[in-house]
Parts: structure tokens; sequence; C-alpha cells
């Protein structure tokens, strides 16, 4: 694949390694030919107002100027998330002792996921760049969302998951018409062979491979929106899920993007990574004090992030250091309580990653490391119902009784 005269990717400049800040075209490049490092983008955005991005649509796309997509995006047709709610949650707060908690729930997107936003853009730029195919490694959310996306763009896909995937998910991406590929083995087991795959197929875009750099801005959307939404001021500090790292570094990166283009009042926000104990590689290198994530083999009902081997690891450790943040993980017992706790007191379920995100905003706050008085945003990155495993053995009905008000009133008053 080879960018021609004709092909745009907006301000989009070139790609910047991110270990020795070698440069290299456009294009669908991935790994710095120095040193290995990662690639991603680098802009040359020029000017950018306030308004201009509140006249966008209410979708991702009203940032294509900070995105690697064509300038006639909105033209194209793609799954268009994004503008999810930022909802106050005044009862949460309340309950564990916060002044002003939001929540960003991205369980709103098309698929029910933030994964809708990093697909939107990969998918964007791939088509850009004369790809032909759509294809993915994936714990679920990613696949529903190239599935969908690929459905809607009229594109053949290929997903790629472990065999012992969530139900729920394994029906919502084969509902789509894709080539749904069920791997034995884990996470990182699937993202192996599609890296293989990848260089057999070079009309295929593997989202999360060789076309990563562009995925991974996608990303950022989440923290455009939630400072736009908060009336272009930045929170004090947020709580964000790890798995691969890549929506915690995009974020941070979004924040210092708009402060940069002075879109944004205040100083950027301490940054929390949240992770389930089971798989917790960055956590415990952070609470280690090593630079280096040590690669574990997963094991924890939050499938959505249980990847072993994180690819942004390292990075996501520079940014709660820079940023006076951490990385803390729970147990599965305390994420299925955060699923239950956040439902409870705010009316949104979330699936595991949410509540690995809520148990740890929890066990932050116990621990005197996030500031009760500060504004704080947590991210909810998926809906509870592609999940139901997590809870479906700890909630259910308060009693079956006859249909009598006689039997109603006994099974609530105790007998």
């Amino acid at each position: 694949m080879t960018l021609t005269s004709t092909t745009s990717l907006g301000r989009a400049t070139h790609l910047s390694c991110r270990e020795c800040g070698a440069t290299v075209e456009l294009g669908p490049y991935y790994a710095c030919l120095e040193c290995f490092g990662p690639l991603e983008v680098a802009y040359d955005f020029g000017t950018i107002t306030r308004e201009r991005v509140e006249s966008g649509p209410r979708s991702i796309w009203r940032y294509r100027d900070l995105l690697p997509v064509p300038e006639n995006v909105t033209e194209i047709p793609n799954t268009d998330p994004g503008f999810t709610p930022l909802v106050r949650a005044d009862n949460l707060a309340r309950e564990l002792g916060l002044k002003a908690l939001w929540i960003k729930n991205d369980a709103a997107n098309p698929t029910h996921s933030f994964k809708d936003r990093v697909v939107a853009v990969a998918l964007a730029a791939a088509r850009e760049l004369g790809f032909k195919v759509l294809a993915c490694p994936s714990t679920g959310n990613l696949a529903n969302a190239v599935a969908a996306a690929a459905a809607r763009a009229g594109i053949t896909s290929y997903v790629f998951i472990p065999s012992n995937l969530e139900q729920p998910k394994i029906v919502t991406s084969a509902v789509y018409g894709t080539t749904l590929v069920a791997v034995e083995g884990n996470y990182d087991d699937v993202n192996r062979l599609a890296s293989e795959l990848a260089g057999e197929h070079d009309d295929w875009a593997f989202v999360n491979v060789n076309v990563r750099p562009y995925y991974a801005e996608g990303s950022k959307t989440l923290g455009y929106e939630t400072t736009e939404q908060l009336g272009w001021r930045l929170p004090r500090q947020v709580v964000i899920p790890v798995a691969s790292g890549s929506q915690l570094t995009k974020v941070d990166k979004a924040f210092r993007e708009l402060v940069q283009l002075g879109l944004a009042e205040g100083d950027a926000p301490a940054i929390f990574g949240a992770q389930a104990t089971g798989c917790s590689p960055v956590a415990a290198a952070f609470k280690a004090g090593h630079d280096v994530v040590r690669p574990v083999r997963p094991d924890t009902i939050a499938k959505s992030l249980a990847i072993g081997n994180p690819a942004d690891g390292p990075y996501v450790l520079d940014v709660a250091r820079r940023t006076r943040g951490a990385v803390e993980d729970v147990s599965d017992e305390e994420v299925v309580d955060g699923i239950r706790l956040l439902a409870r007191t705010e009316g949104i379920f979330a699936e595991t990653a949410g509540g690995v995100t809520v148990a740890v905003l929890a066990k932050l706050l116990r621990e005197g490391k996030l500031d009760p008085d500060a504004e704080t945003v947590i991210f909810n990155t998926g809906d509870g119902l592609k999940t139901l495993d997590a809870v479906s053995s700890v909630v259910g009905p308060a009693g079956t009784i006859a249909p009598t008000t006689e039997a109603f009133h006994s099974l609530v008053n105790g007998g």
C-alpha cells in the first residue's frame, strides 16, 4: 500500500517514532525502521477554534481537524460514533465521598463500546490508504465494532477472537455477517496470529496492527468530548481502564493538544489507570517502580481488559507518573461490586471493564490517592449486556410468589 497524489488524511503530516523520534511518510506503517519503536501520527494543526468544532456534527467527526481522516469523512459510510453522554453522577459521588463526579458513558455508541471510535478512524484512514478488507484480533468489543463498521461501509471483514469469549460478544459480532474466527488461546495468541496474517495479506487493514497509528488516534476523541462537554474545562482527575493502554495514553494526548491549541482551560489532569488483578501487568510495574511491564497470562472475568502483554504499557507508566496519577488493580469480586454499585446508584449497567473502573475509583479514594474535592471523570467503555455472566449469579428476583397480594406482602415483609 502506498499513498497517491490524491490521498488526503486531513492535517496529518507524517508518522513519528515514539522512541527515537524518527519520521516516516504517511502510509500503512506501524513500526519504526530505525529502532522498531511504535509510530504515531503527527500533525500541522494550524488554527482551530471552538466555534469550528462546535459547528460540526454531533459525532467524532466534529474533531476531524484533529484526526488522520480525509476532510470529506462525513460523506463516506461509517458508523459515525461519538458525542456520548457525560453523566453527572451525584448519587455515586455521595456514596463514595466525592464532591463532583462525571461518567463518560461510551456504552451509547453504535455497538455499545468506545471501540466504535477507534474503528471509525481506522476505517476512514484505511480506505484512503487503499485497503480493501477490514480485520482485527479482539477481546470482544473491537470485534463488534469492526464487523459493524465493515457492514456499514460495504466491505469484507475478518474478526479473530479467543474461543472462550463471552457468548453475547460472539453473537454481536457474527450477526453483522463478518467472517468470525475463534482461536484456541488468549488474546495474545490471537494477536500473534493476526500479525502473521497481516504480513501475508497486503490489502487487509488489521485495525490494531498494521494501521494502528491511525486507529489509536480515535481514542483522543474521548478526551476532546469530555473537555467540550465540561464547557471546554479540563477535569482535575480521570480514571481510565487499561487493556493495551492505548486509550489512556491517547486521552492524555488529547488533553495536551487542547491546551497547546488554546481550546481548553485549566491544567492537565492527573490520570489513573484501572486493571483487574487477574491481568494487571501495568499496575504491578507501577507499584514496583519498574519501567518495563512483564507479560502475564490473563485470568479475570474482565475479558475486555485481558491483554497480558499490553503494547502501550510502558507509556501508561510514563503518563501516570508525569501527571501524578497511578495505576491500580482490583479483584474479580470487587469488579462485580463495582458493576452493581454503578447500576444501583446511577442506572448505568456497565460491562466488566466499567466495573473495574468504578472499583478502582473506590479503592483509590479509600487509600487517599484521589482528591475527593477535585472534579473527577471516569470512563465507562462498554455495555453490561455484553457481560451478563459476570453478575447473573448474584442478582435476580427477590422471590417467586403466587399471584396474590397476600403473597406479595409476605415476601416484602419477610414472612
